[in-house]
This record gives structure tokens, C-alpha cells and sequence, in this order.
């Protein structure tokens, strides 16, 4: 499986993936690059097999009405240090990873995963 990470988390976030063995993308390495409309985006991940991964409730509303992009999670953990940010994503993503095997949408809160889908 493939991520796409958007423009509202930081490059370090793919490349940490990456280092974890995931295939991972930042918005940024895309042509228009963080000017990337939030559509394009999704035709993006769509067409390429790419989960977005984001913390853009626009992403949430259009997977919610639309079912786009085709798998999404969502980061809900507000504001916090980069850090703790990627100390979650080390300690869950490869739960994650497995859940989207399965699952359409999955939420990363300070308090671990949730599954929606």
C-alpha cells in the first residue's frame, strides 16, 4: 500500500514512513506541489493507489458524501509537537497499514487508532 501525505503535515512525516518500509509521498513532491488542489489530490491517490493521509477535515467531508479519495486517514490529534506526532506514527502506523487492508478510513487521535470503515 502506498501513502500520500498532505501538505498539512510535515515532509519528515513520508519520509519517516518510508524509513519504516512504506511506500510514502508528500503533497509537496507533486508538480504544483503544496498549491496542489485538495481535488487533485484525491484524483492522484485514486488513480495511483495512494491513501491520503491528513489532518484536512475537507478530505473527511468529501470521503464522508463522495467516498473520495477511495481510502483516507485522518490525523485528529490537534495540535501537538511534531514529536509526539511521529512517536505515534511509529508506535501505530503498522496497525494502520494492516487495518487499511481491509478498511476504507482510519483515524489517528492522541489516544491510538480508530476504525471507521
Amino acid at each position: 500500500m502506498r501513502y500520500l501525505v498532505d501538505a498539512q503535515l510535515p515532509p519528515l512525516f513520508s519520509e519517516i514512513l518510508n524509513q519504516m518500509g512504506f511506500e510514502s509521498k508528500h503533497v509537496l513532491e507533486l508538480p504544483k506541489g503544496d498549491e496542489t488542489k485538495d481535488t487533485e489530490i484525491t484524483e492522484f491517490a485514486d488513480l495511483n493507489n495512494y491513501v491520503v493521509i491528513t489532518k484536512d477535515l475537507d478530505f473527511y467531508n468529501s470521503f464522508m458524501v463522495k467516498n473520495e479519495p477511495k481510502k483516507l486517514l485522518l490525523i485528529t490529534t490537534g495540535n501537538i509537537k511534531n514529536r509526539t506526532l511521529f512517536d505515534l506514527l511509529r508506535k501505530y502506523f503498522k496497525r494502520i497499514s494492516e487495518i487499511l487492508e481491509n478498511s476504507n478510513f482510519v483515524e489517528l487521535s492522541n489516544d491510538g487508532v480508530i476504525i471507521h470503515q
